[in-house]
C-alpha cells in the first residue's frame, strides 16, 4: 500500500468512526449554492456532459485525474478521488434529512477523532463555509512532521457533499481557490429513493474510468 493509500485509509476512518458528538443539526450551505454548486442533479442541464458514477457526478476538465476508492473488506466504492494541481480532492456524498443537516456533525466527528490521534485542528470560516484545517502527525518511518488536511462540506437537499483535500491546495491560495471550484462543479444524485440519514451515496464505475477525465 503506498504512502497516499495509508493517508486515504486514516482519513476513512477518521470521518467513519462511531463517536456522535451533540452538534447543530441546521444546515451548512453558501448562499449561492443553486447557481454556484455544488450542484443536485435537479439543478444542471440533463444533456451537459458529465462522467456519472452513480451518486456524484463530474464535469471532466483538463489535467483531471479520477480514481476510485474502494474499500478492500467489502469491495464496496466508498469515495471518489480527482487529482487536479498537485492536489487531491476526495469526496463522499451522504443522504440527510430535508430540513436538517449533516455537515456540523460530520465536522464535529472529524475533528474529535483527528484530536484523539495527535492532529492539530483548525476550525475557520471559509469559502464554502465552516472548514477544519487539520495538521497531521506523520510517522518517523516516514519522515515524521505533520501534513496539512483540509476537510469541507456542504448541505445540499436532502444529501450531504463531504470532501478531504490534500497536496498543494493546502499552501498555494490560487490552488485552493481552484481545487474549491472543481469541488463545487459536482453534481449530487440523491434520487427519490427513501433512505436513512448519514447513508453513503451508491458509486459505481463508469465507462471508461480506466482513463483521466
Amino acid at each position: 500500500m503506498t504512502e497516499a493509500d495509508d493517508t486515504r485509509a486514516a482519513e476513512l476512518e477518521a470521518v467513519d468512526a462511531s463517536t456522535e458528538p451533540e452538534v447543530d443539526e441546521t444546515k451548512s450551505t453558501p448562499a449561492d449554492r443553486e447557481t454556484a454548486g455544488p450542484f443536485d442533479s435537479t439543478e444542471v442541464p440533463a444533456m451537459r456532459p458529465y462522467v456519472d458514477l452513480g451518486g456524484v457526478k463530474v464535469a471532466p476538465r483538463e489535467g483531471q485525474q479520477l480514481r476510485l476508492d474502494v474499500e478492500e473488506s467489502t469491495k464496496r466504492i466508498v469515495a471518489v478521488s480527482l487529482d487536479y494541481l498537485n492536489s487531491t480532492l476526495q469526496v463522499q456524498a451522504f443522504s440527510s434529512p430535508r430540513s436538517t443537516g449533516l455537515w456540523h456533525h460530520f465536522r464535529a466527528q472529524i475533528a474529535q477523532q483527528l484530536r484523539a490521534q495527535g492532529a492539530t485542528i483548525t476550525e475557520r470560516e471559509g469559502a464554502l463555509g465552516p472548514e477544519l484545517l487539520a495538521e497531521l502527525p506523520l510517522p518517523e518511518e516516514r519522515g515524521g512532521g505533520t501534513r496539512p488536511v483540509r476537510f469541507i462540506g456542504v448541505d445540499g437537499p436532502r444529501w450531504t457533499l463531504r470532501g478531504v483535500i490534500t497536496g498543494q491546495a493546502n499552501v498555494d491560495e490560487d490552488v485552493a481557490r481552484q481545487v474549491e471550484e472543481l469541488y463545487r462543479s459536482l453534481v449530487v444524485v440523491r434520487g427519490e429513493q427513501p433512505m436513512p440519514p448519514m447513508e453513503l451515496l451508491a458509486l459505481r464505475v463508469p465507462a471508461g474510468a480506466e482513463r483521466s477525465v
